[in-house]
Formats: C-alpha cells, sequence, structure tokens
C-alpha cells in the first residue's frame, strides 16, 4: 500500500518547533513581568508611582515593533526574521542586566523597551503557524504554538528565582543576563523551520490586496480586535499591579514571583484543547467564556487580599485571556486573505500590545493613587463592551443569513 502524504506535514512540524521556541524565547516576558515593576521600585524614591514603568516600556516596544516586525518578514521571510529578532532580545536583556548593575532606572526602562520589540517577533509566532495549512488546522495551529508558553511560564519564573542574585550584591541583574542566554539556545530551535520563500515585493503588490480601510470596516474584523484589545488590556492591567499589590499587602517576594508563574502557567495550559474548543462551539463562544473569567477574576481580587484571592484569580485572568485571545485571533484570521495578511496582522498587534502597554502603565498609576480594588472594578466596564459586541456581531450576521435564505 502506498503512503499518503499529509499535506498538513509541514505546518504541524513548523508549529511544533514554534511551540518550542515560544518555551525559550517567550519566557523573558515572565521575568520581565515578575522582576520588571520590583527593580524598577528598588531604584525609586519614596514616589513607587513610576514602579511598573519598565513593564510598561516593555509592552510599548512590542507595540512599536509590531508593525515593522510584519512587514520585515514580509521581505526576508519568517525564519531570518524570528531569528533577528531574538538577536535584538538578547542585546536588550544584556543592557537591562547592566542597567541594574549601574542602578540607572531610565536606561533599564530604554533597554526593556528594546526588549519589546524584539517580544513582537515572539507574538508573530502564532500568525505564522496559522498562516500554514487548511482552514480547519489555523485554530488548532494557533492552539499549538501558544501551548508552549507552558515551558515559558516554568522556564521563566524559575530561571528568576535561580539566577536574580547571580551578579549579587546587584539584585535581579543576573535574572536578565540569563533571559538573554535562553534566547541564544532560542535562535537554534528557531533555526529549524521551513517556510515557503517570501514573496518578492513586486510580486505581492500584484495580487490584489484590498485597501486596509476596507478591511477594517468589515464587522468581524472590528469585533475580533476589540476583544483582543480588551482580553489583553485587561490582563496586562491586573497582572502588572498583582506582585506589587501582593508585597504591599504583605505577601513575600517569591510568593509574588510564584502567583506570576501560575498565571502564565494558566495563560498557556488551556492551549492544549483551546483549539479543539474553538472547533467544536464557535470562536465567539469561547471568547465570551474568556471575558466572563475575566469578570470572576476581578470578583476573586475584590472579595479579599489572602494569598488565595492572588493566586486563584491570577489563575483566573490566564485561562480568561487564553480563550478570549486566542478565540479573537481565530476570528481575525477569517478576515484577511493570504497577500493582505502583514499589513493586516501587524495593524493588529500594534493596536493590541500598544493597549497593553496603556494598561500596563496605568496599572500603576491607578494602584498607587486608588488601590487594589479600584484596579479590578475597572475591568467590568470592557468585559461588558465586548459582550455586546459579541451579541452584535451574532444578530448581524444570522441577520444577513436570513436575508441571503430569503433572496434565494
Amino acid at each position: 500500500m502506498t503512503p499518503t502524504f499529509d499535506r498538513r506535514a509541514p505546518a504541524k512540524r513548523n508549529a511544533v518547533v514554534l511551540s518550542a521556541a515560544l518555551a525559550i524565547n517567550g519566557a523573558a516576558a515572565p521575568i520581565v513581568i515578575s522582576l520588571g515593576g520590583l527593580a524598577g521600585a528598588g531604584m525609586l524614591g519614596t514616589d513607587k508611582s513610576l514602579a511598573t514603568l519598565p513593564i510598561s516600556g516593555y509592552g510599548i516596544g512590542l507595540a512599536l515593533g509590531a508593525m515593522p516586525a510584519a512587514l520585515l518578514m514580509r521581505r526576508v521571510g519568517r525564519r531570518v526574521g524570528f531569528i533577528g529578532g531574538a538577536c535584538i532580545g538578547i542585546a536588550a536583556m544584556l543592557a537591562a542586566s547592566f542597567a541594574l548593575t549601574l542602578g540607572n532606572f531610565w536606561f533599564f526602562c530604554l533597554a526593556l523597551l528594546v526588549g519589546g520589540s524584539a517580544s513582537a517577533f515572539v507574538q508573530q509566532y502564532r500568525f505564522a503557524a496559522a498562516d500554514q495549512g487548511d482552514e480547519a488546522f489555523r485554530a488548532k495551529a494557533i492552539s499549538w504554538v501558544m501551548f508552549g508558553g507552558i515551558g515559558a511560564a516554568i522556564i521563566g519564573p524559575q530561571t528568576a528565582l535561580f539566577t536574580r542574585d547571580m551578579l549579587a550584591p546587584t539584585p535581579f541583574a543576573g535574572a536578565f543576563l540569563a533571559a538573554a542566554g535562553l534566547m541564544v539556545i532560542g535562535i537554534v530551535v528557531l533555526s529549524r523551520l521551513r517556510f515557503s520563500r517570501p514573496l518578492s515585493r513586486h510580486r505581492a503588490n500584484q495580487v490584489g490586496c484590498r485597501p486596509i480601510g476596507v478591511i477594517v470596516r468589515q464587522p468581524r474584523f472590528i469585533v475580533a480586535v476589540i476583544c483582543a484589545i480588551s482580553s489583553y488590556a485587561l490582563m496586562s492591567f491586573v497582572m502588572t499591579g498583582a506582585p506589587l499589590a501582593m508585597v504591599h499587602h504583605g505577601h513575600s517576594t517569591d510568593q509574588a514571583m510564584l502567583g506570576i508563574q501560575w498565571h502564565v502557567l494558566s495563560m498557556y495550559t488551556p492551549s492544549f484543547f483551546t483549539g479543539h474548543l474553538i472547533v467544536r462551539f464557535g470562536k465567539e463562544r469561547i471568547v465570551a467564556i474568556g471575558l466572563s473569567l475575566l469578570g470572576l477574576c476581578a470578583v476573586t481580587n475584590i472579595a479579599g487580599i489572602e494569598l488565595w484571592n492572588f493566586w486563584t484569580s491570577l489563575i483566573l485572568l490566564g485561562i480568561g485571556w487564553n480563550f478570549g485571545f486566542i478565540g479573537a485571533t481565530a476570528m481575525l484570521t477569517e478576515t484577511y486573505s493570504d497577500a493582505e495578511r502583514s499589513h493586516v496582522q501587524g495593524l493588529n498587534d500594534l493596536l493590541v500590545f500598544g493597549s497593553a502597554a496603556t494598561a500596563s502603565l496605568l496599572s500603576g498609576q491607578a494602584l498607587s493613587a486608588f488601590g487594589w480594588s479600584a484596579v479590578n472594578w475597572l475591568m467590568f466596564p470592557v468585559i461588558t463592551l465586548c459582550l455586546a459586541s459579541l451579541l452584535g456581531l451574532y444578530w448581524l450576521e444570522r441577520r444577513k443569513l436570513r436575508r441571503g435564505g430569503s433572496e434565494q
């Protein structure tokens, strides 16, 4: 019997490689999140309102790098682009470690800003997986890649715990040095990617892209971006302030870092089955469930400041983000053609991570001015808006379907 060729095999192979790369290169994000605010606070005086600025700088860099990363890879290809992004990340983490040894707060913020731009390439892993294979495999491909975040959730915080005092007496500098070392390993993993050659610039302009204004006016695009922005921004808003709130309310730094580890684990562990849930129940329902879990996270935080409140809410925050963000990303892939993907994916990430960076910055300000409960109360209006937009999209598409049926 002649063996049949699985047309999905190349796509599956790349999805597995990208998942492994996310586990390694994505580990820098938990290190930045768990230690960035604490390191920033240690370099400030009595006014700690800017303590989360280094984390916000990381998010701003991520937003600013989103469009250039997408357009660069359109020219040079995914593999070269991803390796180049990792090189930028290595330089940024080395600079962050050096800034801490100098005790220079603003240099530290700048280093993490550059590190965020490198993370923009990491965020493109999910799109790179979705671009291959057939329509039915896209949601699963995104989910497979995001599953690699479990490795990042373990590697990042554990690296931070074991290396934060490696360059004593400077606290935390060793962890950022170790993050650079992880990215060197990540480059080796990325070298195993195999993609088809990128379109030339001339050829890419010949395939009939729609104007970006036409694409962004699609109701499905609008709702997908609103839900992606909200899922990521709300997660960033609460996650950024959580370590500072935990330490402020009497919990230890180690407990705060472990809380972030539980959070990042919960962000990516559901990816093992999120793709299957999307295929079975639909993208919109999974997004709605994710948003509801974000609301439950806020309720848990408002209910108390015990350790179980923080850890439970961070777990709910991670699962809610996973369902909301992966579901919204899968919705987005239905709104553009292959020729349009670079511009649309870059624009989406610019909006999503720009909003997340803003939320991260506002988190520190809100926490300092109004307290932890206020940070969580602010989640409810955004969640309500997203659920209303999903309901509106359902009603609009159902109405359009009925019209099409009546015309026939």
